[in-house]
């Protein structure tokens, strides 16, 4: 296994980890660019665009686009985050170029207007959609709560009105200023030809236009004081609770001792939260997650549970937290929960879609590569000592944000522990 970068004159950056033994190709452009990216007046034009990426360049339809990624048997899509915009196909290793060739001349997208008037009604009804569905945007309506004024309170998907407000000449020009060789990487992992790849990168993308780039990180949101809102769905069958908390940031050492710890304490199994309320048939779901950002970090914990037990379901969430944090955690806990991550790390490095999104992502945030071997070495280097100091600073039974979403319409929500 091989690591290779290279830089083009105008900024693109091209990275690589090359596995001789395999038997598929994947390739990704990542641009740095995301909700948090985002002005009020282009709240939710990241995740719009990537869409418009899919309809067309100047001499390529949409349908064509698809067409070449079915004729190439590619697994081909893209997704947005608050952080990153990514597009990826996972192809036989014979058709690297010409996967290479048709992600770099979606790069450069028609943005044509009728085009822009019919993808705003399919964006809008995803709004609409994604609100009707549980939890019914409480995981958005928190996290807005929890980051205040910082960048990382926007939703992806935007709002109904910024969407409709949004002119498509607001659209080129944010295409043009984020979407510049210096604020994308282009990587591949699996079976890669890299000589050809940055051939591939320099005829497609050698002449592209450098941008001035512009900081991405903001000093950290303050905690915010505690607070908790309510969203009715008279329809909904069951309760659902989002709450967030800080936690380490990806630029935190500690960041890697916080997800052992969510799974010790909220994984879909094995952990305190499943044995105590989900193998019981108290909770359909309660788990706890951590989430790092680039100058930021949270703790993510959700529910959904019958409306009448919410309330004190919550409780014990709080008290296994507070339990956790006092008492500490055993040794054997620990030990599963480490080789369960451990277990994720080497089994998610066997496929070169995922190791893509490792590469690609890493290199993307802080020009830092680590292989397989590297992830699995950090994992078994934490100690029980790492994860009791993360939850003593980061007290997830401390004041939280939350949101419950679902039938009930009680005046007095649970109150969060301060």
């Amino acid at each position: 296994m091989k690591f290779l970068r290279e830089q083009l004159d105008n900024g693109l950056e091209i990275v690589a980890e090359v596995t001789d033994d395999a038997l598929s190709t994947s390739i990704g452009c990542f641009v740095k660019t995301g909700a948090r990216d985002e002005s009020d007046d282009l709240w939710g034009a990241s995740h719009f665009l990537e869409h418009m990426v899919f309809k067309g360049t100047q001499d390529l339809s949409g349908d064509e686009i698809n067409r070449r990624f079915d004729w190439m048997g590619a697994s081909a899509n893209a997704f947005t985050n608050e952080e990153d915009t990514v597009y990826y196909a996972t192809v036989l290793p014979a058709q690297q170029q010409e996967a290479t060739d048709l992600l770099g001349r979606m790069m450069r997208p028609a943005l044509r207007e009728e085009d822009f008037i019919t993808e705003k009604l399919v964006i809008l009804e995803e709004i609409r959609m994604y609100d009707d569905q549980p939890p019914f945007g409480a995981d958005d309506q928190c996290r807005a709560a929890f980051f205040g004024t910082h960048p990382l309170a926007r939703s992806v998907l935007g709002t109904v009105a910024s969407i409709q407000a949004l002119p498509v000449e607001s659209m080129r020009d944010y295409h043009r200023r984020r979407y510049c060789p210096g604020n994308l990487v282009l990587a591949a992992t699996g079976a890669v030809d890299f000589p050809a790849l940055v051939a591939s990168a320099k005829r497609l993308c050698g002449d592209w236009e450098p941008q001035p780039t512009v900081p991405r990180c903001v000093p950290p949101p303050q905690m915010l004081q505690p607070s908790i809102a309510r969203i009715v769905r008279p329809t909904a069958t069951l309760e659902y609770a989002v709450s967030m908390s800080g936690g380490p940031s990806e630029n935190d050492p500690d960041r890697f001792a916080a997800k052992l710890l969510a799974v010790v304490l909220g994984d879909d199994s094995g952990s305190r939260f499943y044995w105590a309320l989900v193998d019981s048939g108290e909770a359909e779901h309660a788990s706890c997650q951590h989430q790092d950002f680039l100058d930021a970090g949270l703790f993510t914990t959700q529910l959904s549970c019958d409306a009448a037990d919410v309330t004190d379901l919550l409780d014990r969430m709080r008290e296994i937290y507070r339990s956790a944090s006092t008492d500490g955690m055993t040794a054997k806990e620990f030990t599963q929960a480490r080789n369960k991550l451990a277990g994720r790390v080497v089994l998610a490095g066997e496929r070169p879609r995922r190791r893509l999104f490792d590469v690609g992502l890493e290199w993307s945030h802080s020009s830092t590569y680590r292989s397989v071997a590297d992830n699995l070495q950090i994992v078994e280097k934490l100690t029980l000592d790492d994860l009791h100091r993360v939850i003593k600073k980061w007290r997830l039974d401390g004041p939280t944000s939350t949101v419950l979403a679902g039938p009930s319409t009680a005046d007095s929500p649970p109150q969060s522990v301060d």
